[in-house]
């Protein structure tokens, strides 16, 4: 690596300037035009929440409907994150490359007719494999959507911390708005007809940020070979694979004859890990690194990460499990279950916009710690739910807890490491997002293999809602290891450089 990268990546904070206001960035021509770029952005993180939201409400009428077992079930969702986690490094490479632009409207058109093709799907293997190209396409327009935020919004002040909270409120968004689709649709519908709806407003958002988004940088490479030569291709053939093998081996697991024991399970498990391994030794040696390694030499970036890891490993398997749970043991139904998950997509807007006015006056450890906090107390609440439990008591402060945990996470680690490579902006939001993806598809391997499990060991006496209580406390526990890296996240007020201890530390 040449010495001024090294320099760029040495895994500190760049101080980028004072918390003023900041103007409108001079690509942007009018507030119009800036108002839709951030929207845009927004909807490209909203991607993927979209068809969760979508799908939360549906996933026991589906399964019914194309006669799925648990574990075909879990894929819809695992599907999508798998291939979106594969491929977020990937295309962040080629955003940086050879233009953000060009990659967003790509993967917001191929999104539309993605989800256009789902809403025809007639078996399991149909469903979740288009539930994989989703996934395809939803990571084709996150990095550029966060690359070239980044570099619209240079320098650290009150109007980037405004946008970016904004963009984090895509995940929220997001949710809720895939829920009001499902439940009104499947109410007087089928759920056919949600991801067609689905597909009709993401044509239209198409055409609206093709419209908003400033054009690429002269700077882009041509697509040609000598350009292709700076592309890593072994490291995007063993991330790929290796990522694919090993969420496959977990998630296939809970549904396997023998379990664990089975042996594809265990070839796939051995191969993924394998060629994990392999990419970060390649990475190390390579001319042009896919992740630069050197950002994992500073600790408070690790800690952070981890953190979050912890945190979308709980969260992920807890939404999927609680949706089960309202469909399968409260026998709600999916326009209920969208007014019951409503007060956590409220509070996740709500708490973007307060984390927009504060990640520049709190210390964002505290901010880190809170949301620790919060995940575990809504995971431990959760986990004593009981089938005639009242909603108020137990549900509603647990999903408003869980929206703390999320989005104040969010804010902080995106932001971070945004700064952490501020010179390669849709690389780094590859980075942040694959490492997430992963982690939600590593919960919803675990959980799907302690339901079933547990589901099997149940007694004549035990309760449907048992198993779900398993995934929860599951959900508890890996919340609750991430208290204990609070203290290494060592992360002053937002565009401050890290502590004095974290300096000297990573010297």
């Amino acid at each position: 690596m040449e010495e001024k990268d090294q320099h760029r990546l040495d895994g500190q904070l760049s101080p980028v300037g004072d918390n003023e206001r900041g103007g409108r960035p001079a690509c942007l021509k009018s507030t119009t035009q800036e108002f839709l770029f951030v929207f845009s952005t927004t909807l490209a993180l909203a991607q993927e929440s979209f068809f969760a939201g979508l799908i939360v409400g549906l996933t026991a009428v589906i399964g019914h409907d194309l006669g799925m077992k648990i574990a075909e079930i879990t894929w819809i969702s695992a599907g999508c994150s798998l291939t979106s986690g594969a491929f977020l490094l990937v295309f962040g490479r080629i955003a940086d490359d050879y233009g953000r632009k060009k990659l967003f409207v790509f993967g917001m058109v191929g999104f539309t007719f993605a989800v256009l093709a789902a809403s025809f799907a007639s078996s399991p293997i149909y469903l979740d494999v288009f539930s994989g190209v989703i996934g395809l396409f939803s990571a084709s327009v996150v990095p550029p959507a966060i690359g070239k935020l980044g570099a619209v919004y240079t320098g650290s002040s009150v109007r980037k911390n405004r946008a970016f909270a904004c963009f984090s409120a895509g995940n929220p968004l997001g949710y809720v708005g895939g829920m009001v689709i499902s439940g009104i649709a499947a109410d007087i519908s089928t759920w056919r007809t949600s991801f067609r709806a689905l597909a009709i407003l993401y044509a239209i958002f198409t055409m609206v940020g093709a419209w908003a988004f400033p054009p690429d940088e002269s700077t882009d490479m041509p697509l040609a070979v000598e350009s292709l030569r700076r592309f890593d291709v072994m490291g995007t053939v063993l991330i790929i694979v290796g990522f694919a093998s090993l969420t496959a081996s977990l998630s296939l697991a809970a549904d396997a004859p023998q379990g664990w024991s089975t042996g594809y399970v265990i070839a796939l498990l051995c191969v993924g890990s394998t060629l994990l391994v392999c990419f970060v030794w390649w990475e190390s040696r390579a001319q042009f690194p896919l992740m630069p390694l050197a950002i994992w030499q500073n600790r408070t970036f690790s800690a952070v990460i981890a953190v979050q890891c912890l945190g979308e490993i709980g969260f992920s398997s807890t939404t999927f499990w609680l949706s089960l749970l309202f469909q399968n043991v409260r026998k709600d139904s999916a326009i209920k279950i969208a007014l019951e998950l409503l007060p956590m997509v409220i509070g996740g807007i709500a708490v973007n916009l307060v984390c927009a006015f504060i990640l520049h006056k709190v210390r964002n450890q505290v901010l880190m710690g809170v949301s620790a906090v919060a995940y575990t107390a809504a995971f431990l609440i959760l986990s004593f739910l009981r089938e005639e439990a009242p909603y108020w008591a137990f549900i509603f402060p647990s999903l408003i807890l869980m929206v703390i945990g999320i989005d104040v996470q969010y804010n902080v680690t995106n932001m971070y490491v945004m700064n952490s490579l501020p010179e390669q902006q849709s690389v780094a939001g590859g980075i942040f997002n694959t490492i997430t993806r992963l982690c939600g598809n590593l919960s919803l391997g675990i959980s799907t293999s302690i339901y079933i499990s547990t589901k099997e060991r149940m007694d004549d006496i035990a309760t449907d809602v048992v198993p779900y209580l398993f995934t929860f406390r599951f959900a508890a526990v890996a919340t609750g290891i991430s208290l204990f890296l609070i203290p290494f996240v060592k992360i002053g007020t937002q565009g401050d450089p890290p502590i004095k201890e974290a300096q000297s530390a990573e010297g």
